[in-house]
């Protein structure tokens, strides 16, 4: 793991790199999914998680479409610490942004793929795709009956 060094001056320190670093270089260890722990040079005490809360807040006081906290729901976060019994807000919200960001994955990766081919390219495997599935669901509904296509699918 990555380790950097806050020191008392502010400044961060790369220990791998030998070289001092910005917030957005962190920022992008973590687009790049590096992982690294930031650590104060003096005592050693872990301040990964505050570094972290300070690059969202930049990037949400750059605003536009890069906001994502709402004041609602900052002041709900806040209720949240006050509850007698804290609910597990944090893992709901690391499991729902895991599942929000694979979707996200998936999405664009089925748009580089439909890219890659040529649009005639792409609406024959859309149509034998719908073929595949009418063949499978009529057959599951008209009581097993097949065609003369299917039989010569089958080889038959």
């Amino acid at each position: 793991m990555r380790v950097i060094r806050k020191y008392a001056n502010r400044r961060l320190y790369d220990t791998e790199q030998s070289r001092y670093v910005t917030l957005e270089d962190l920022r992008e260890l973590v687009l790049e999914d590096v992982a690294f722990r930031v650590e104060d040079a003096k005592s050693g005490e872990d301040l990964t998680r505050t570094i972290l809360l300070t690059i969202i807040i930049e990037q949400e006081q750059i605003g536009g479409d890069a906001e994502v906290f709402s004041n609602d729901l900052l002041a709900q976060f806040i209720r949240v610490y006050d509850m007698a019994k804290p609910l597990p807000l944090a893992r709901y919200l690391e499991q729902g942004t895991k599942l929000m960001m694979e979707q996200q994955k998936r999405v664009q990766d089925q748009w580089h793929q439909a890219m890659r081919h040529t649009p005639m390219e792409l609406m024959r495997e859309m149509a034998e795709e719908n073929m595949r599935f009418w063949k499978q669901n009529l057959g599951k509904m008209g009581g097993g009956a097949t065609s003369k296509d299917d039989d010569a699918d089958k080889g038959g």
